[in-house]
């Protein structure tokens, strides 16, 4: 089976970017007899490490002209670019061309779009009309939802979903990095909360911000992530705003964090707090119902959007280490459920489903 991948998004940090490169490597690694293409923007196929067993093509139009074209003119077609296609998957929806019969399977991450439109910029929601996203699951073969949660808020807002070509694959549990990188570095001297992601309005930081300077702990804020709200962290006490930083710095500093901190008020997954879960670090995040799917007894969940409750939960989180270890432990096991070999498997089935309708 032939399968061309939209990795536009290849080489970023942020979080579909991620679960695209990891899906993508657990594809390769266990369907080794399919041939997996990944399709880039731009005639130079360097967009960030490419998994093992996936050959990169370069489209001949560069970033937004080709977005721009595929909405507007139907035209480069992903399937065409690649030199044809048993079935294509897009890991996201993006204003995207496929030629007339060749089968497309979608995930479906969020409908941040709908939900929460003005934490979004005029581009960035100019883009999402250029996408289409309904008409793109209406006309996808298969789909794909990455949480039992966002299945039912789809359907709740009576998104085109089939039952019999829509299947919930929840993704793994975030990234461990190498046994072999510098896992023991404290690069930051403890303690320390950790706070990781894409600094939006969506993703809680004037929350958390407002939050720790109300708590009552001795201890920093370490800030991880890039976005148009990074001017908010400038000059704050207490706070270290590192950025973006790569997987082994991240590593390190996960597993010798008090605890992480996520107080995003819309998730339809969430990675980081599933990446402190599988190194036993605990997290304090909203009482979003994403949560009860993943993670169970394994956070400390506030209201989406109070900062006192979330300055309490820091307060009581930090002073007793007891509460730590428990929400650790339990975070660690909840974790232990999800697998990328299991979610490439279920992806891999969807895909031949697809092809051979």
């Amino acid at each position: 089976m032939r399968v061309v991948v939209d990795a536009r998004h290849l080489g970023a940090a942020r979080g579909i970017p991620r679960y695209t490169a990891r899906l993508l490597g657990a594809l390769a690694a266990r369907h080794p007899a399919d041939d997996w293409v990944a399709v880039v923007p731009g005639p130079e196929p360097a967009s960030g490490v490419l998994p093992d067993g996936v050959r990169l093509v370069g489209s001949p139009v560069p970033g937004r002209a080709m977005f721009a074209a595929a909405a507007l003119a139907g035209r480069p077609r992903l399937d065409r670019i690649a030199g044809g296609a048993d079935v294509v998957w897009l890991p996201a929806p993006a204003p995207v061309a496929v030629s007339n019969g060749v089968p497309v399977v979608l995930t479906l991450h969020d409908r941040s779009f709908e939900a929460r439109p003005r934490d979004f910029t005029p581009y960035e929601r100019l883009w999402q009309r250029a996408t289409r996203p309904r008409a793109l699951a209406a006309r996808a073969d298969g789909i794909a939802v990455v949480s039992q949660t966002v299945h039912d808020e789809l359907l709740a807002a009576a998104w085109p979903l089939r039952p019999d070509t829509t299947r919930v694959i929840r993704s793994g549990p975030g990234t461990i990095a190498p046994a072999t990188t510098t896992n023991g570095h404290r690069e930051i001297a403890a303690p320390y909360l950790l706070s990781v992601g894409a600094l939006e309005p969506r993703k809680g930081i004037d929350v958390l911000l407002r939050a720790f300077e109300q708590a009552d702990v001795a201890a920093r804020l370490v800030v991880v992530g890039e976005g148009r709200l990074a001017p908010m962290l400038e000059g704050r006490a207490g706070v270290i705003a590192l950025g973006r930083i790569d997987e082994v710095r991240l590593d390190g500093l996960l597993r010798h964090a008090l605890a992480l901190v996520h107080p995003a008020l819309l998730e339809g997954f969430a990675f980081p707090p599933l990446e402190a879960a599988v190194r036993g670090v605990p997290s304090i995040v909203a009482d979003l119902p994403i949560y009860a799917e993943t993670l169970g007894d394994g956070a400390l969940r506030v209201p989406p959007g109070d900062a006192a409750a979330l300055a309490a939960a820091i307060t009581s989180l930090v002073g007793d280490p007891d509460i730590r270890a428990r929400i650790g432990a339990a975070a660690l096991q909840a974790s232990g459920k999800l697998s990328w070999d299991r979610a490439a498997d279920d992806l891999r089935a969807l895909l031949a489903l697809a092809a051979d309708a």
